[in-house]
């Protein structure tokens, strides 16, 4: 008898936190992570995570390239289909790097001057070819996510054990605690002599504690997108979590001469 009343009273507890972490998300970097948020431009990094590590001064400009292999989020997940959008916002807050556009920002511009060299534009729009600034590193990100049902192998624990088993709903209860992983990595190429310079990955896990999928019902169904989904959170967390390893390196790297910075109101007032 004494021994269920110490069992009752370890069950009670439990059960209490269980139900006081009712769909609480814990995320811890390294084993989880921050979110990236904010902004960067002429006023510099703007409400980013203060997880993130930074440079002093930028080293040279950037370009980030979509991973040849894809990545691997599963259908499922409604998640955006590239993570470069995030890594660029963390490569321009952190000030290592100055970013330029090979992508849709890239078209913009040769559309542009063949609208130029076809007449439509105006006679002294600013648009002009060899403008272009080059980008003197390339940033290509991998990504591999993972997501792991804990609460199944919880509930086998609970069955085993006759005092626990007994109780109705605790087996269901333990089998929505879900954790949620991923791992990424950067890789930093010098374009002038194609050397890989600088590798590091990152990794992130985060912990649902939930029951009847409140927390999936609430986040995961949401829409997708980075910010609004358990998957999106952790992913971000841990491309976070690689940033600051990669920042580590890029620190050493011999700056580059760079092209004039971007004018800004206070340049311009200046002169």
């Amino acid at each position: 008898m004494r021994f269920q009343g110490i069992a009752w009273l370890a069950l009670a507890g439990t059960a209490g936190l269980g139900l006081a972490g009712c769909g609480e998300k814990k995320t811890e970097l390294g084993q989880g992570g921050s979110e990236i948020s904010g902004s960067a431009g002429p006023m510099g990094a703007r409400n980013a995570s203060s997880e993130l590590v930074r440079c002093d001064a930028p080293v040279a400009t950037l370009a980030l390239a979509e991973n040849p292999g894809g990545y691997v989020m599963g259908s499922g997940y409604q998640l955006p289909s590239s993570p470069v959008p995030l890594v660029k916002l963390l490569a321009q807050q952190s000030g290592c790097f100055r970013v330029v556009d090979r992508a849709a920002g890239l078209r913009g511009t040769v559309q542009e001057q063949d609208l130029k060299n076809a007449g439509v534009l105006r006679e002294n729009s600013t648009v002009r070819k060899g403008r272009g600034y080059e980008a003197q590193y390339t940033l290509t990100p991998s990504l591999t996510f993972s997501e792991q049902d804990a609460g199944r192998g919880l509930a086998g624990v609970v069955a085993m054990i006759p005092v626990l088993r007994d109780i109705a709903g605790l087996a269901g209860l333990v089998e929505q605690v879900k954790f949620k992983e991923a791992q990424t990595a950067l890789l930093l190429s010098d374009n002038e002599t194609t050397e890989q310079v600088a590798a590091a990955t990152g990794s992130a896990r985060t912990t649902d504690l939930g029951v009847g999928g409140m927390v999936l019902g609430r986040l995961g169904a949401a829409g997708a997108g980075w910010s609004n989904t358990n998957e999106g959170k952790v992913i971000a967390a841990a491309f976070l979590d690689a940033h600051n390893q990669l920042v580590v390196q890029v620190r050493a790297l011999q700056a580059r001469e760079m092209p004039p910075g971007v004018a800004t109101r206070a340049s311009a007032g200046k002169g």
